[in-house]
């Protein structure tokens, strides 16, 4: 049968949106089966035969040749094979055309909606490979709705046929940002899923990703391999701690954050409202790490536990509270930066 429509229409998917006609035409051929064994109780193979030359399709219904036929829609028997094609054996199969008449009825009613939902399959899965290869990255988004209810936004992320809205939620926000309708972000894509509605994208301005690809995309160094950003903890909105680490000697991975005159953090710090970002230099010994992640209070000693992951660190008596932080802030972030469980005592604190 003549199909010059579908093969047409198979070529616009690809020009226009870069579907594959050979996933949607399977998708065709077995929406063509589909149909027609639910037309044809008992008849189980059902070939379609594709001619991409001719812009043909043939469908044909495959039986075996049997000497006693007991299941009509599978079987033929070898004295009725033998009449109608000639020398053929018991144990054989035949593809019995099926009529063009009622192919065509067939395609007609199922054609155009097969291809609809093959065209959203087809872009869904392009939307998700798209984003897949994202996950981690950091992407640009436009504000589109504000949820009233539970503070979520909505944003439209990508461009053109491989965009898709994703959902901020509430706690993967800045509690200190306010979003407005039509507004740019930048948002960390967490992860991508399947779902039945199309690809969900998992997107954060919390997460401490943002940071370290904001600080990737800023500071060439880190681009280039050359500054190492080891370890990240963070309380979006309020204060971030970043441990960074050179490969060479000649390069200061703290300068090289900071940038000249504090350009590179500066402009971190302003994509994230105002964040304070502590860079720290991470060091292999975990007394002067801990040491250096409790800036800005200075530390006299630093005593390592002999058994677990813990330290007792002691600093002037006037710089408790500023090594302790606000609420505990600045030993929650020191902590959770090196991974030890940090004790901080004053100078003047005697030892039982």
């Amino acid at each position: 049968m003549k199909c010059d429509e579908i093969f047409a229409a198979l070529d616009m998917l690809e020009k226009e949106r870069g579907i594959s006609p050979s996933f949607m035409m399977d998708k065709i051929i077995q929406a063509l089966t589909t149909a027609y064994k639910r037309d044809h109780e008992g008849v189980e193979n059902v070939i379609v035969d594709v001619n991409e030359a001719k812009k043909e399709l043939k469908m044909f219904v495959q039986k075996e040749i049997v000497e006693e036929v007991e299941f009509p829609g599978t079987q033929m028997s070898v004295e009725e094979a033998r009449a109608k094609y000639g020398r053929v054996d018991v144990g054989g199969t035949v593809n019995i055309p099926v009529d063009n008449v009622e192919f065509g009825r067939i395609a007609a009613g199922n054609g155009k909606q097969v291809i609809i939902q093959g065209l959203r399959e087809a872009e869904r899965g392009m939307v998700y490979d798209e984003f897949n290869s994202k996950q981690h990255e950091i992407l640009t988004g436009v504000v589109t709705r504000i949820d009233p209810r539970n503070g979520g936004v909505s944003l439209r992320i990508g461009n053109g046929a491989e965009s898709t809205e994703a959902l901020l939620a509430a706690g993967e926000q800045i509690k200190s940002e306010e979003l407005t309708e039509g507004q740019h972000v930048k948002v960390y894509v967490v992860e991508v899923r399947r779902s039945t509605r199309g690809p969900q994208v998992l997107i954060s301005r919390t997460h401490p990703g943002l940071v370290k690809r904001l600080f990737e995309l800023e500071v060439p160094e880190i681009y280039d391999g050359i500054v190492e950003v080891k370890s990240i903890a963070r309380e979006a909105g309020s204060r971030t701690k970043m441990a960074v680490w050179s490969h060479d000697e000649a390069v200061d991975p703290i300068g090289a954050c900071v940038g000249p005159s504090g350009q590179r953090v500066s402009s971190i710090v302003n994509e994230l409202r105002g964040e304070k970002i502590d860079i720290v230099k991470y060091s292999e010994d975990p007394a002067q790490f801990i040491a250096a992640a409790l800036a800005p209070a200075d530390v006299i000693d630093v005593r390592m536990a002999e058994e677990g992951k813990a330290c007792r660190v002691i600093v002037p008596d006037d710089q408790l509270s500023l090594a302790i932080g606000k609420e505990g802030q600045n030993a929650r972030l020191a902590a959770r930066l090196t991974g030890y469980k940090i004790d901080i005592k004053p100078a003047s604190f005697q030892e039982e």
